[in-house]
């Protein structure tokens, strides 16, 4: 059975934040699961709705939206904000148009494949799962500004930041140390 490193490595932070959060101060309210809950943010593609949902009331209700409802509410405003970071953007080195690739942002969740290699993209491989290596903003960068060959615009299809500060582990849980 193959592991998910990204569902171990979610998992692992949910552990960690509970284990630091328990106290042995027996006077401390006991959790309780009443009341409601909201959805507080999407990040299945890191970066994307910083980038193209504006502050406020818009990120507010993106970041709540039920992902099969996002890409007929937000497709429009990400192809407008799209075309307004790169008024020269015909096709990306995917071959999608504006509408094709912001159709497939405006829905935040992350694909994975069954078949194919877990990969934000590696060159054949498109957003089959993410590994914890995976460059994603990069890839978004080159997505949004690299054109149909994906070296239009050199200076702007990268961040320069090119792996962790500290390597991944081979084995459970995978991240590395905190400093």
């Amino acid at each position: 059975m193959k592991t998910n490193p990204f569902k171990i490595a979610l998992s692992l932070i949910a552990i960690s934040t509970a284990l630091v959060s328990c106290t042995s101060n027996d006077s401390a309210p006991a959790a309780t699961m009443e009341g409601t809950y909201v959805q507080k943010d999407q990040m299945a593609r890191p970066a994307i709705n910083t980038v193209f949902i504006g502050a406020g009331a818009p990120k507010d209700a993106f970041n709540a939206a039920i992902p099969s409802a996002m890409g007929a509410a937000y497709q429009g405003i990400f192809q407008s904000r799209l075309m307004a970071l790169n008024a020269g953007y015909t096709t990306n080195a995917l071959g999608q148009t504006a509408a094709q690739l912001t159709g497939l942002l405006a829905t935040d969740v992350l694909n994975v494949s069954k078949v194919a290699p877990t990969t934000f993209y590696d060159g054949t491989n498109v957003l089959t799962g993410r590994k914890l290596n995976d460059d994603v903003i990069d890839v978004e960068l080159l997505l949004i500004f690299g054109g149909p060959t994906g070296t239009t615009n050199p200076g702007l299809t990268s961040d320069h930041v090119n792996a962790n500060d500290k390597p991944f582990l081979p084995s459970f849980p995978y991240l590395a140390a905190a400093w």
